[in-house]
C-alpha cells in the first residue's frame, strides 16, 4: 500500500503534472503582480499592506520564484527515499533559491547613492548577491563530492532486506509530508494575507519578513524528519562515520532554519556556514570511509 500511496503521489505522469501546473502558475502570478505594480502606480488601487513589493516592477520576479520554490519543496519530498546526500542537496538548492530569490527584493528596494554601507537595504543587497555566489559553488562542491563518491562505490548490488524496510519507510514519510506540508503552506499564506488586509484580525499572523513565510516551518517540520531518518538509520548501521555525517546534516538544517529568525549579515552567515559545515562533514565522511576500507583490504 505504501508503494501504491508514493506512486500516485510521485510518479513521472504526477510529476510531470505538478511541474506543468506549477509553471503555469508561476507565469500568472506573475502576470498578476506586475499589474497589481502598474496599477498601484497608476493611481487606480490602493494597498499600503507590503510596499515593498508592490513598488517596483523588478519585484514581480519574486512571486513566480516562490511558486519555483514550491516544486522544489515537492521534490524534496520525492528525494527523501533515495540516499541521504541526494536529499540534503536538495535542502541546500532550496535555501540557495530562497537567497536568490530575495535578490529580485533586494533589487526593487535598491537605492544608488554615495552612502551605500549606510543604506540598510543596499547593505542587504550586498549581502545576498555575495551569499548567492558563494552558496552556488558549495551546491557545486557539494554535488560534485557526491557524483564522485557515487561513481566510485557502483551501488548496483541488490539492496538487502533492512535496507528495502528503511526505504519503505522513507517512503511511508514522504507520503506523510506531501499533506502535511500542503496544510502548512495554505495555512501561513492565509494567515499571513489576513494580516496583510486585515491586521486587528484574530487569524494574523506578524511574519518577521516575507522570505520567512511557509520556509520557517518547513525547514523546522525537516529538522523533525532528518531526526527520525537518524534514528531508523541505527537498524541498517551504527558506524560512528555515518553516525556523525547524518548528525551533522540535521546541524546544518537546524543552522538554516535559525536563518529565518534573523536579518541581516548574521541570516547570510548562518546560511553559508550551513552549506560549508555539510559539505565539509561529507567531505571527512568519505575520507574516514576510504580510511576504513584501505585497512580492511590490508588486513585481507
Amino acid at each position: 500500500m505504501i508503494n501504491q500511496l508514493y506512486q500516485f503521489f510521485f510518479s513521472s505522469k504526477r510529476r510531470l503534472l505538478v511541474e506543468q501546473s506549477i509553471l503555469v502558475i508561476a507565469i500568472a502570478g506573475f502576470l498578476i503582480h506586475l499589474g497589481l505594480i502598474y496599477l498601484i502606480e497608476w493611481g487606480f488601487i490602493s494597498m499600503e499592506g507590503f510596499p515593498e513589493l508592490l513598488d517596483n516592477p523588478i519585484a514581480a520576479a519574486y512571486t513566480p520564484f516562490s511558486f519555483i520554490l514550491v516544486y522544489e519543496v515537492y521534490l524534496l519530498v520525492f528525494y527523501i527515499p533515495r540516499s541521504i546526500t541526494t536529499y540534503i542537496c536538495k535542502q541546500y538548492e532550496i535555501i540557495t533559491l530562497i537567497v536568490f530569490r530575495r535578490l529580485f527584493k533586494d533589487l526593487a528596494n535598491l537605492e544608488i547613492s554615495t552612502d551605500w554601507f549606510a543604506n540598510p537595504s543596499d547593505l542587504q543587497f550586498t549581502y545576498d548577491i555575495i551569499a548567492s555566489l558563494i552558496l552556488f559553488y558549495l551546491l557545486f562542491q557539494f554535488k560534485k563530492l557526491s557524483a564522485m563518491r557515487y561513481d566510485l562505490a557502483g551501488l548496483k548490488t541488490a539492496p538487502e532486506a533492512s535496507l528495502q524496510r528503511f526505504i519503505l519507510l522513507k517512503k511511508g514519510i514522504a507520503i506523510v509530508l506531501v499533506p502535511l506540508l500542503f496544510g502548512v503552506a495554505v495555512y501561513t499564506f492565509s494567515t499571513w494575507a489576513v494580516g496583510i488586509f486585515n491586521p486587528n484580525h484574530a487569524m494574523a499572523a506578524s511574519f518577521r519578513n516575507i522570505n520567512s513565510i511557509f520556509f520557517d516551518e518547513f525547514f523546522s517540520i525537516l529538522i523533525i524528519v532528518d531526526v527520525m531518518l537518524l534514528l531508523f538509520s541505527f537498524f541498517l548501521a551504527d558506524d560512528f562515520h555515518k553516525i556523525i555525517r547524518n548528525s551533522g546534516f540535521i546541524v546544518s538544517t537546524i543552522l538554516i532554519r535559525l536563518s529565518f529568525s534573523i536579518e541581516g549579515m548574521i541570516s547570510v552567515i548562518l546560511v553559508i556556514c550551513s552549506v560549508l559545515f555539510g559539505l565539509l562533514i561529507l567531505l571527512i565522511f568519505y575520507k574516514y570511509e576510504k580510511n576504513i576500507e584501505r585497512i580492511e583490504t590490508e588486513l585481507n
